[in-house]
């Protein structure tokens, strides 16, 4: 087993920061660092996955972590069309309601031009409401703006919060920052409180064979850094 400097270094820091750490903890923190795992748990299911990633892609394989839907985007309906046959402007801001479009427009464009900051018009103080009304085809024309169609867009909804996104970009990603939390590869084998994914479990049982930490052992025994602490294991080994 080749442990490289920079893995002594990161070992040595962590036996002194762990002064009772016994001999299968610094080797999972060993593992953890030489082979990049890093566990997650996902809280909803609170089982933990060897990674982020092999977490988001057994979701995906099974379809648990986004569905894509379709949703109508309906613009906003016109003011004025070609059956309009009387309009009421606004002089300030060009606002227009017909008489076909809007159930009381005599009564809206009161409101509209009371409250209008662009009408600036007083008599003794009081806003003037004041404003046009015309029952001329070519003026009505001039307000006729096409409406666009509803359109049909495809977006994705979160399959464990049923939130909607614009994208599976963003539906990973509050997935990532809600739904998932960081676990050390030291604590997943001590814990009982969650259920191990079958890849980590492998995972775990492969690498804690006897013969593998013995072989993490012998290395270590060749570095003098480590020798107080492998004394320190094989103490607590004699009379454990």
């Amino acid at each position: 087993m080749q442990i490289s400097d920079n893995l002594k270094e990161e070992v040595l820091s962590f036996l002194k920061k762990n002064k009772k750490a016994d001999v299968v903890t610094t080797y999972l923190y060993f593992l953890e660092k030489k082979l990049k795992i890093q566990p997650v748990l996902f809280i909803r299911e609170k089982k933990i996955f060897q990674s982020k990633d092999g977490l988001i892609k057994n979701l995906e394989s099974q379809g648990k972590l986004w569905r894509e839907t379709e949703i109508k985007i309906h613009f906003q309906k016109e003011s004025v069309n070609e059956q309009t046959t009387k309009v009421y402007i606004c002089p300030f801001t060009g606002k227009v309601f017909g008489n076909n479009t809007h159930p009381n427009p005599q009564d809206a464009i009161y409101d509209w031009v009371s409250t209008c900051p662009e009408n600036t018009e007083r008599i003794d103080g009081l806003r003037v409401k004041r404003f046009f009304v015309s029952e001329d085809p070519e003026v009505i024309q001039n307000y006729i703006v096409k409406r666009k169609e509803p359109i049909t867009k495809t977006v994705y909804s979160s399959a464990v919060t049923g939130k909607l996104f614009n994208s599976k970009a963003a539906v990973i990603e509050d997935f990532v920052q809600n739904q998932i939390k960081s676990i050390p590869l030291v604590e997943v084998p001590s814990q009982n409180r969650f259920q191990m994914d079958d890849e980590l479990l492998q995972f775990i049982q492969e690498k804690l064979q006897e013969d593998k930490i013995s072989s993490f052992v012998e290395a270590l025994s060749d570095l003098p850094e480590f020798a107080p602490y492998i004394e320190g294991w094989l103490d607590e080994e004699a009379t454990g």
